[in-house]
């Protein structure tokens, strides 16, 4: 049974706030997957999106005392058939004169693009989801993966509706 949730909290943009909100994870002892945080369309607010691995009645009380901190605005679980969720990689794959066009074949094959060249190597971009990205990683793994650097996931509810909208609700 998969118990990993994804969660889409809006907060006041304010120094702190992040690290509170990740002590509540921490109490509980959640492991945290993925987090990634940003300024949403408002300047005055971020979002934040965290994926963890809980139990659903543990994971509810932990919701409910979200809601409670003082700059968290709203907090929204995003299930993965309502919502789109993408992560972003940078690879840093050894590319020399005999291996490049296959490399670069690949590159094409996945979607994704070069962003820097250089005789020995190159570093390839991709975005999308969880299980491209590890068949990309898994391809380019035989041509010699030097370094990968990878965002943590966010994720955005389908359909015409958005968060800062329920916000407005409120």
């Amino acid at each position: 049974m998969d118990n990993r949730h994804t969660l889409s909290i809006l907060v006041q943009n304010q120094p702190g706030v992040l690290a509170r909100v990740a002590a509540l994870f921490t109490r509980r002892a959640f492991n945290i997957h993925s987090l990634a945080v940003g300024e949403t369309e408002e300047p005055s607010i971020s979002r934040i999106t965290v994926q963890v691995d809980a139990e659903d009645l543990p994971f509810e009380q932990v919701t409910k005392q979200l809601n409670k901190l003082i700059n968290v605005l709203k907090v929204v679980e995003l299930h993965p058939q309502d919502a789109v969720t993408r992560k972003f990689v940078l690879f840093k794959v050894q590319a020399n004169a005999q291996n490049r066009s296959q490399v670069l074949q690949i590159v094409d094959l996945f979607r994704a693009s070069v962003v820097d060249v250089n005789r020995e190597s190159l570093v390839i971009q991709a975005a999308g989801v969880q299980s491209k990205l590890e068949a990309l990683m898994e391809t380019l793994a035989p041509y010699g993966i030097n370094e990968i650097v990878q965002s943590g996931a966010v994720a955005i509810g389908r359909g015409p509706r958005s968060i800062t909208d329920q916000l407005k609700e409120k």
